[in-house]
């Protein structure tokens, strides 16, 4: 599949709609089993000293859609990212790309076998240029070998079709006129399409945004929103974390709740944001529960022992130090 296609309109009948409906039966617990999984794991946990970070017995990411990962500050989801990319290792568990282990396989080689991501705080080289950014996207290129790079004839012919492919990306991302500038020079909303664009380089069935909204000028939300759509309507996997929830309700088809490393809700985003899980992972356990008559008496009773308590100490040091003085 190109990388560079155009903008598509998603039809009734199109596979992204078939992976979608396939969704309707899938229930709404946390792991439950999808039609058709990309990405699969099984009881990855990634301990810092004694904090556990993430702590996942089960999850499958449908192919064909948009799942959204969200859940509070410190939930483990970008450290999930991490792990399921190579770019750190869990002390447990294994998980599968295509129904094959990517457990031990190195960042640069699940990349190779479709599985690319971006990065919260973006990894643009702001010294080289956007197009020699979207270059360095590209797989298999003939002239990273030091002896072909020795010859240009081995290796030009195929940059040559890099480049008109990078830059049929960067018209798709509004990034043109662009093409000659330092990629430092970007705004921040510019250089998360960029990354955006730069992960297409490599034509990836899987695209992992990690909060592609960070940062993001209001006025280039609407563009991000469109190409994140537009990567499911060529048949891509999305998986994203996002803490906007208006962006998960409005793209995603299927969420994931993480909380305190644990996957504590899964389903549409409707229902999940309905979800008393997700709503005590967000503001705590029972934060909007009734109190019985019975339980305000105990509090009430609690707060004025306390007062008594500080007043009793009060007084208790105002005497000694009176005394103190009499002395």
């Amino acid at each position: 599949m190109p990388a560079d296609v155009n903008l598509t309109q998603d039809t009734g009948d199109s596979p992204s709609r078939a992976a979608r409906d396939a969704l309707a039966g899938v229930p709404h617990e946390p792991g439950a089993p999808k039609p058709d999984p990309i990405v699969v794991a099984d009881n990855i946990t990634r301990r810092f000293g004694g904090l556990t970070a993430v702590d996942v017995q089960h999850v499958e990411i449908q192919r064909g859609v948009i799942t959204g990962l969200i859940g509070p500050n410190g939930a483990g989801k970008t450290t999930f990212f991490n792990l399921l990319t190579g770019f750190d290792r869990p002390d447990t568990g294994d998980w599968s790309f295509n129904g094959k282990s990517l457990k031990g396989v190195p960042a640069y080689k699940v990349a190779r076998r479709g599985m690319v991501r971006t990065f919260q705080l973006t990894k643009v080289l702001s010294k080289l240029t956007v197009i020699e950014n979207m270059r360095v996207g590209a797989t298999g290129q003939k002239g990273e070998s030091v002896f072909a790079a020795l010859f240009a004839p081995l290796w030009r012919s195929q940059e040559n079709a890099n480049t008109v492919r990078a830059d049929g990306l960067l018209e798709r991302f509004l990034l043109i006129k662009k093409r000659e500038d330092f990629a430092g020079s970007l705004s921040g909303g510019q250089r998360k399409l960029l990354e955006m664009a730069r992960a297409l380089m490599a034509d990836p069935e899987l695209v992992m945004l990690d909060e592609p909204m960070a940062g993001v000028n209001p006025a280039l939300k609407q563009s991000l929103l469109g190409h994140v759509k537009a990567l499911r309507d060529e048949g891509r996997s999305v998986l994203f974390v996002e803490h906007d929830m208006d962006m998960v309700r409005d793209i995603s088809d299927w969420v994931i709740v993480m909380a305190q490393g644990k996957i504590v809700a899964e389903g549409p985003p409707d229902a999940v944001m309905a979800d008393p899980r997700v709503i005590d992972a967000y503001l705590g356990a029972h934060h909007d529960a009734d109190l019985s008559e019975e339980q305000e008496q105990e509090i009430l009773a609690a707060a004025e022992a306390e007062l008594a308590r500080e007043a009793g100490s009060d007084t208790a040091a105002t005497s000694d130090t009176t005394e103190g003085d009499k002395a």
